[in-house]
């Protein structure tokens, strides 16, 4: 484990003391694909921010005058507080609303190296993993982690909803910055003690775990940014590396429960063909489906892409079972 520096910790006090400032507010905002995020901001009249939803959602421009100083010295404090055109001020870092709870997460557009992203995919992520807990409730005292968590919503909502077995939670990133902003997430959300390591998927950490979740970079980003590249000929290799690795680090009857982007190429889904020969030698149970047939459609224009039919969101369920047994499949799955 990597003891956080000051400046991360000053980053995460600041964003929970803006987080709970922004609660007793009234704020709320639901994150939309960057795409309608720049439509939205492109129409007439909104170019300068108006309202708190302005500023911490939409990431427009504001003038000084529009935020308390309760608002603007935890930002001036972190260095979230960015000079803009025309004398007006930008908030590097957005919250967004899910599960009645807020979490800060980087600003719109999402351009830097060790940006923490938030959008539509946290959604159904986060459905996913409450779906498999309702299907399944986790049995006391189990350990959970998100593993390349971002922001951590996956791993704090699923600590959330499995409170009642009294579940310790670890979050794990390669980006120090994300893990400053888990650790405000976490904190504001009241979910307990979270355990963060920095490193490359499961190495910052010893020991197995009862539920696994991941949400990792899924597309092949020309310039290779952290929360968005995830390696290979599509953004696939991964997500193939956290199936791999990832039912080793698994607990007898442990999940692990994976939301990520599969490239359909000419009827086939390459992510799944390397991934079958794993699971079906594993003789885990295992179940994969489609979530959402087209998401990111606007990457297809990419010379990365000049092969692909679509990008779906697809979810990977793996539960851990150590005696020989056939696998399941999931009737959904093509």
């Amino acid at each position: 484990m990597n003891a956080p520096a000051a400046p991360e910790l000053l980053l995460t006090s600041s964003l929970l003391r803006l987080a709970g400032w922004l609660q007793g507010e009234g704020y709320g905002f639901t994150t939309v694909t960057p795409a309608t995020h720049a439509r939205v901001n492109a129409r007439p009249g909104n170019a300068v921010a108006r309202s708190l939803r302005d500023v911490f959602g939409w990431s427009r421009p504001f003038p000084a005058s529009l935020l308390p100083e309760a608002a603007t010295e935890p930002l001036r404090a972190a260095g979230l507080l960015v000079p803009g055109e025309s004398g007006l001020l930008r908030s590097a870092v957005r919250f967004s609303t899910l599960r009645g709870h807020l979490f800060a997460h980087s600003a719109f557009p999402t351009l830097e190296e060790d940006a923490v992203f938030f959008g539509p995919d946290t959604y159904r992520f986060v459905d996913l993993i409450e779906q498999e807990l309702r299907r399944q409730p986790l049995p006391p005292g189990s350990r959970i982690l998100d593993v390349g968590c971002g922001a951590g919503p996956g791993g704090i909502l699923a600590a959330i909803a499995a409170a009642v077995a009294g579940p310790t939670l670890a979050l794990t990133d390669i980006n120090r910055r994300a893990l400053a902003f888990a650790a405000a997430n976490a904190a504001h959300a009241n979910c307990g003690h979270a355990e963060l390591a920095q490193g490359d998927l499961f190495r910052a950490l010893d020991g197995q775990f009862d539920l696994i979740v991941a949400n990792p970079p899924y597309l092949n980003d020309g310039q290779q940014r952290l929360y968005r590249h995830g390696g290979g000929r599509w953004g696939e290799a991964l997500s193939a590396r956290i199936v791999r690795e990832g039912i080793e680090r698994l607990a007898p009857e442990g999940r692990l429960v994976l939301y990520t982007g599969a490239v359909m190429v000419d009827g086939r889904d390459p992510l799944l063909e390397s991934l079958r020969p794993h699971l079906e030698a594993g003789g885990h149970p295992w179940s994969y489906k489609e979530l959402d047939p087209d998401v990111f459609g606007d990457e297809l224009d990419e010379p990365s892409y000049a092969d692909a039919d679509r990008i779906a969101a697809v979810a990977l369920v793996v539960q851990r079972h150590d005696h020989p047994m056939k696998v399941h499949l999931h009737p959904a799955m093509a």
